[in-house]
């Protein structure tokens, strides 16, 4: 959830001088943009010392993220229980967790007279991200990677954890919005906005079931990620193999089948989310295996029969929950999603509800690919 933005000298300067409360008394070379997200404005430190080692610093964006002191409560709770737990139990491979660094106040964030709202993490050396996936190795990584955030956060208690985001990934909310949104727009008819509405219409049940599941006691609140997207997952250069999960902003207490979900839906859509080619969008079931396979070699040590009863579910309704929200936000007028032109969240609606029915039209495939790695 990071923004690459370009900045002229003085925004320069200002943030080298926050920056600089974050060095540790060293000091600060130079400082670029880093990342590709759209939420956070990251940039990349690099110090004088050349063996000093390079840090990431971030402005974090508070008209999304409205109690930042949460979201950084939770980002040391998550920190702590996982390093405690590796000391106790070493994976038997390299494992990193993002440090939060503090200021020379022994604060771990910097707040500016006007509001900007700081904060500082260690820089993962020898590691890289990737926007799209390069080989099947490379998806079972992605898998292990999420398999592995979930079985270290197993045993975290979710009450530890604030609510940073309420309502995140609860799909009934969503589709009440886009219920209210529909009923306030003056929106233009359209072959590609029927669809879309009667998709809406036909698909309602989908968006209780992975409520009705946790109100039936069927799935636990567990400790999830949140935006378990390619780009999270961090590679050794050398090995090749998943370092880290980084972004953890949104790390709360909810459903890991909002993850598991999430990870299906964005990686087993080779066409992307924003292909203009829509009604070519494929869920790719042998994605689908590299990934499961990855996750389920680390997460079996807590999934119960009802966690995989879910998982065919999870990736549906997540994906009918996204696109969800990119119509809604069309009908809305564009306010919340990025747009590059007036059809774009349309579009992006269109791709979604697409993938789910790819999806439906190979539930036998995909419960076989669950039934089988299991």
């Amino acid at each position: 959830m990071d923004q690459n933005n370009q900045f002229d000298k003085s925004d320069k300067s200002q943030i080298m001088t926050i920056a600089q409360k974050f060095s540790a008394q060293k000091q600060v070379a130079d400082i670029q943009p880093f990342g590709s997200g759209n939420i956070n404005d990251t940039f990349l430190v690099s110090l004088q010392e050349e063996s000093a080692q390079s840090f990431i610093l971030q402005r974090i964006n508070t008209k999304v993220f409205r109690e930042p002191k949460l979201v950084m409560q939770n980002m040391r709770t998550y920190a702590n229980h996982v390093r405690d737990r590796i000391q106790d139990s070493p994976l038997d491979r390299r494992w990193e967790i993002p440090q939060v660094l503090q200021t020379d106040r022994g604060q771990d964030y910097w707040q500016t007279e006007s509001g900007e709202f700081w904060r500082s993490l260690s820089f993962i050396a020898d590691s890289q991200s990737f926007d799209v996936m390069e080989s099947i190795e490379q998806v079972r990584e992605v898998g292990y990677a999420l398999g592995t955030f979930h079985h270290l956060t197993s045993d975290l208690v979710p009450e530890r954890l604030a609510d940073t985001l309420e309502g995140f990934h609860i799909t009934p909310r969503y589709f009440c919005q886009y219920e209210e949104a529909l009923a306030r727009s003056n929106f233009k008819r359209s072959p590609e906005v029927d669809y879309c509405l009667k998709f809406a219409r036909d698909r309602q049940g989908l968006a209780h079931i992975l409520e009705e599941a946790k109100a039936a006691g069927k799935l636990p609140l567990r400790t999830m990620h949140g935006d378990p997207k390619v780009n999270n997952i961090l590679f050794d250069r050398q090995t090749k193999l998943a370092v880290s999960v980084i972004d953890l902003d949104t790390v709360k207490f909810g459903l890991v089948h909002y993850d598991i979900g999430d990870c299906l839906r964005s990686g087993c859509n080779p066409a992307g989310e924003e292909t203009e080619q829509w009604q070519e969008v494929e869920f790719d079931t042998e994605l689908c295996q590299g990934i499961l396979q990855g996750y389920l070699s680390t997460a079996r040590s807590f999934l119960t029969e009802y966690d995989y009863a879910y998982i065919y579910d999870a990736v549906r309704v997540i994906t009918f929950e996204l696109g969800l929200r990119f119509f809604t936000d069309y009908l809305a007028g564009s306010i919340y999603f990025n747009v590059k032109y007036p059809e774009h969240n349309l579009l992006r609606s269109l791709v979604q509800f697409r993938l789910v029915e790819s999806i439906e039209s190979q539930q036998s495939a995909i419960n076989k690919i669950i039934k089988d790695i299991r």
